[in-house]
């Protein structure tokens, strides 16, 4: 084999996937087609650009997320660690300013000396072993690239036509599978009206960080019917839209019932207003966005509405009576494969085992997951790089409970999944405390994946 590796897409995966290889002696080829050619989602040339959130989910000890960025803390990835060098206030979560995020992964990535970044878009995968390729091209991969994608996908659809899921538009023989992903809004700090708002964490957890707006039931009413009212960006049949059910913009959830926002994104459960006593009737989260604490984000508050309805709608919400706004919400096509169809648990093509898939487009949901596997798929690519066979993560780890499930799942239903404790295998003996099992699976995890490190010939980074 070639001591180089080529990696397609710079976003967290890829990112996170040639510093992996990077730092065992492996040489890079990292390929990113931005500015060249952009995305509908994507606003810089940056790498690991965060295109919706900018939260990486729970920090609180012995959650599934936090037991996923622990394996990552001691693996060594470096996204996580910058990350947490550009961390602003979420309260028990980990979010970060994206701006500066993409910007320091940026500055990393290019002055490795051991990588070559190349801008430009790539349309070919070489899958006879001249070198290990590891895709990485997130949810928004190009069509040229869906189409050669599709082109090494097809000798395991045809042998495998029973198990074919959902194609994408373009190409009725594809694997791929599509949903429709969404961008919440951001609002100026400054027009927030902080009279009418409050800082809490939900149940207490963590700081108080974040801006809660509270509504009474006649409020949430009046903002429930302007929003069924309000025109979309395109007049679709929404039935057949493809929506991924863990991010469903709000205009989606409100259609299933007048109370659907109220037990989803408007959840109040654990917001007690303080200037009261009382729980609301519905509440919307503000997030910081960025350290300088000078724009917030609506939590889950992603939608497919005109700009000009989205600000109509949006200041019906108590605070946000003249919210001036940075960026408005989207909807953008998201893309991944049939990953129980076409992959191996070390992230390998099962046809073409010099092809490696890392990220959202592999079947992950989140940006923790999709960082995760870019490492995985880095040190699995390194090892084939350096001639040894790569070394699947243990089924009770984190990792190994996600490359299970991406790997394992029905294909002919296939979702993408973020990290749960339902992916993780059950303890042999029963646990009826859910703290205490949450305890024990984490504890497990952490000890099969510090052994599952040092035979990689990495040992895990300890506190």
């Amino acid at each position: 084999m070639k001591n180089v590796v080529r990696v397609v897409g710079a976003g967290l995966a890829g990112s996170e996937a040639a510093w992996q290889c990077a730092r065992r002696a492996i040489n890079v080829e990292l390929f990113e087609m931005r500015p060249v050619r952009s995305t509908p989602a994507h606003q810089t040339a940056d790498f690991a650009e965060l295109v919706c959130s900018n939260s990486l989910k729970s920090d609180s000890e012995n959650t599934a997320p936090w037991l996923l960025k622990e394996e990552m803390r001691r693996a060594g990835s470096l996204l996580l660690e910058i990350a947490r060098e550009c961390a602003v206030p979420a309260g028990h979560a980990l979010a970060v300013d994206r701006v500066a995020f993409a910007a320091r992964v940026t500055e990393a990535i290019t002055r490795e000396g051991r990588i070559t970044v190349r801008r430009e878009e790539i349309t070919s995968v070489d899958e006879a072993g001249e070198q290990v390729t590891i895709v990485a091209t997130g949810p928004l991969t190009s069509e040229s690239l869906a189409e050669e994608i599709a082109r090494l996908s097809e000798p395991q659809e045809r042998a495998e036509p029973e198990r074919a899921s959902r194609p994408l538009p373009h190409n009725s023989h594809s694997p791929h599978l599509y949903f429709y992903d969404s961008i919440s809004p951001i609002v100026e700090a400054d027009s927030i009206d902080m009279t009418r708002v409050y800082l809490a964490a939900r149940y207490d957890k963590g700081s108080a960080d974040y801006i809660n707006c509270p509504m009474t039931k006649g409020e949430y009413s009046r903002f429930y019917d302007a929003l069924l009212e309000a025109q979309s960006v395109e007049e679709r049949d929404w039935e057949k839209l493809n929506y991924f059910e863990g991010c469903l913009p709000i205009e989606e959830i409100a259609r299933r019932g007048r109370d659907t926002l109220r037990f989803g994104p408007m959840k109040p459960v654990g917001l007690m207003d303080p200037r009261t006593g009382k729980m609301p009737y519905a509440v919307v989260q503000l997030r910081q966005e960025n350290l300088r604490a000078d724009s917030y984000n609506l939590v889950g508050f992603q939608n497919h509405l005109k700009f000009g309805e989205q600000a109509r709608v949006l200041r019906l919400i108590p605070g946000l009576e003249n919210a001036q706004f940075f960026r408005y919400g989207q909807i953008h096509r998201n893309t991944y494969i049939n990953a129980p169809t076409l992959l191996r648990e070390t992230l390998q093509m099962k046809a073409h085992p010099y092809v490696l898939f890392a990220g959202q487009i592999c079947g992950v949901e989140g940006y923790v997951e999709s960082i995760a596997t870019g490492l995985m798929a880095g040190m699995h690519a390194a090892a084939m790089a350096s001639g040894l066979d790569p070394l699947p993560s243990p089924r009770a780890s984190a990792f190994g409970s996600l490359v299970h499930y991406v790997t394992h799942a029905d294909p002919r239903n296939f979702q993408p999944a973020n990290i749960t404790f339902d992916l993780l295998p059950a303890l042999d003996k029963k646990v009826r405390d859910r703290k205490e099992r949450h305890r024990l699976q984490c504890e497990l995890a952490l000890r099969e994946f510090d052994a599952w490190m040092e035979k990689a010939g990495m040992p895990a980074v300890r506190a």
